[in-house]
């Protein structure tokens, strides 16, 4: 196994300001199917795999931790009382677990030193 960062294909610049939008899953497909040289289709069960397994592992009530790129967790929403916005009538909102994900140190360092480059360069982002 390679001891690179995980993110260090990418030119930092390049994927800025070509990519301002958003990025589905189709883009994402399409750029792992192009970096490891696979088909669409292999690249998608992979995408797929990946997606179903933090699903799964969330759904069980694990925790999971990829190092140099973030954490993903559940939280717990207390319940409430809420507004219906329409009619201005108090509900009751259940408690709830939601889906949370903490970037870790290496991804928000590579991150600010895309935006840094990008700025410095006039590009703005």
């Amino acid at each position: 196994m390679s001891e690179e960062a995980p993110l260090d294909h990418l030119e930092p610049e390049e994927e800025i300001a070509d990519k301002a939008g958003v990025m589905t899953k189709a883009e994402l497909v399409d750029e792992v199917a192009r970096v490891v040289s696979l088909t669409k289709k292999q690249a998608e069960t992979i995408v797929n795999i990946v997606f179903d397994s933090i699903v799964d592992s969330l759904r069980s009530g694990q925790k999971i931790e990829l190092r140099g790129f973030g954490s993903f967790r559940l939280r717990s929403r207390k319940s409430r009382t809420g507004r219906n916005p329409k009619t201005g009538e108090k509900v009751d909102v259940p408690s709830k677990k939601i889906p949370y994900f903490k970037p870790g140190k290496e991804l928000k360092e590579l991150i600010n030193k895309a935006l840094e480059a990008a700025t410095s360069e006039g590009g703005g982002v």
